[in-house]
């Protein structure tokens, strides 16, 4: 596959290793550059001289600097390299290096398929599990009682004066859920100190969230009465989590032409979070594919925004199912192009997200795919989007002039990311070809 600029970019751990990344796409500092089918590789001079390879069947990468950040400014700028000046990277046999290393990913693949085949190496006590699974079931109620109550005390002395609160009162009920082993409703709720006078609606947003929340705590009580699917919820959203063989054994396996419609980084508590979201082109099932790095580690799989690629999923189970894993991939990744299926109107996205909703209560966001839809400019918190029939929805509140430039007020077909109340665009498809948007993350 040919990389666009904005595809390299986006891969970027940061904005300073992109403008690093940039410095080193002249031919300048390489030597011995190279790619074939299978693989880009090249030599960059600096302070030592850094072997660099790039595998093109899953971005696998490895760079000999001892950078921490990854991928490194060495394999942005040789990928960049390779698209503003191709003649730089000319088509070659790979040197006696670069078919080690190739040789090795494939051993090393080949091994990990072979242990996940294989049974587990000790069996599992049933009975000591259980135990202490009663024993966090207990820790879990316990946190929920004293939440409750502090549900309930807001409620009684209202919200007046809670923009005047310091970081503690919201941080220590959120410390005794942790400690109650119930970290994901911790999360939630750090998240509820942000509100308070962010904007002339804060009050209402914050009584809808703790709505949500109070609903939550009493639906967890009533785990037994609920279907597996809202209970796999209910758990997820307190803070079980189900290790990577159950999600495999149990999920839904879908397998598609996935489009890569976009991305975005966000650092949550100490660890960064990335959210990709992929669209089936057959299936037109969404998904989400969430991973986290602490510590300024790689994520874990490499995942490239604004392409299409084969590939078999498994998703956690849920009511509403969205949150994925990437299973397998199979043949080469090609750039998005095209029309995007997606809803054709506003209402219709609009009806699918309420039934989303009606199935998944405490969604956070889900992916919005509109076809024919027109930028509309403002302030930074007027943009809008308006589909044929005049309904519009509101942008992020940030300016969006890439996005009209794009479309030179024409319609499109947009991707984004809806959180109830304003859309964030991850990428555009014009004249047949798709455009990554920057994200704010």
């Amino acid at each position: 596959m040919d990389w666009t600029v904005d595809q390299i970019l986006a891969l970027a751990p940061d904005e300073k290793s992109a403008a690093a990344g940039k410095k080193l796409a002249s031919p300048a500092p390489w030597r011995n550059t190279g790619q074939d089918q299978r693989a880009l590789w090249g030599e960059c001079l600096g302070s030592a001289r850094y072997q660099v390879r790039v595998d093109r069947a899953d971005f696998g990468y490895r760079c000999t600097c001892p950078s921490r950040k990854l991928p490194c400014k060495h394999v942005l700028g040789l990928l960049l390299l390779s698209v503003n000046s191709p003649a730089a990277v000319p088509r070659s046999d790979p040197p006696q290096w670069i078919v080690e290393w190739l040789a090795q990913r494939e051993a090393r693949a080949r091994n990990r398929e072979e242990k996940q085949a294989q049974p587990a190496a000790k069996p599992v006590d049933a009975a000591a599990q259980a135990r202490r699974a009663e024993q966090r079931q207990n820790r879990v109620l316990h946190g929920l009682d004293r939440l409750d109550l502090w549900l309930a005390d807001i409620v009684r002395n209202g919200l007046a004066g809670l923009e005047h609160q310091p970081p503690s009162f919201w941080e220590e009920p959120a410390r005794r859920l942790v400690d109650s082993q119930a970290p994901a409703l911790a999360a939630r709720l750090r998240k509820l100190g942000e509100l308070p006078g962010a904007s002339t609606r804060w009050p209402q947003k914050m009584l809808g969230e703790l709505g949500r929340l109070a609903l939550l705590t009493h639906a967890y009580r009533r785990l037994d009465r609920l279907s597996p699917p809202v209970q796999a919820d209910l758990r997820q959203m307190v803070g079980w989590t189900l290790h990577q063989d159950e999600v495999v054994a149990q999920g839904e396996k879908v397998t598609d032409r996935w489009f890569i419609l976009g991305q975005r980084v966000e650092d949550e508590e100490r660890i960064r979070v990335q959210r990709s979201w992929l669209l089936g082109q057959s299936s037109a099932r969404t998904a989400v594919v969430l991973q986290f790095s602490a510590a300024g580690q790689p994520f874990p799989e490499p995942i490239v925004p604004g392409v299409v690629v084969e590939a078999e999923l498994v998703y956690w189970p849920s009511a509403f199912p969205q949150r994925a894993k990437l299973l397998s991939r199979r043949g080469e990744a090609s750039r998005v192009a095209g029309r995007l299926p997606g809803a054709v109107s506003i209402d219709e996205f609009l009806d699918a997200a309420a039934g989303a909703l009606a199935e998944h209560v405490w969604l956070d966001r889900i992916l919005c795919v509109l076809r024919d839809v027109v930028p509309v400019p403002g302030d930074p918190a007027a943009w809008q989007i308006r589909d044929v029939r005049g309904a519009a929805l509101p942008l992020a509140r940030r300016e969006h002039w890439r996005l009209l430039a794009l479309s030179g007020g024409a319609g499109v077909d947009l991707a984004g990311e809806w959180n109830g109340e304003e859309l964030l665009p991850l990428g555009v498809a014009v004249d047949g070809r798709y455009y990554l948007l920057d994200s704010p993350g």
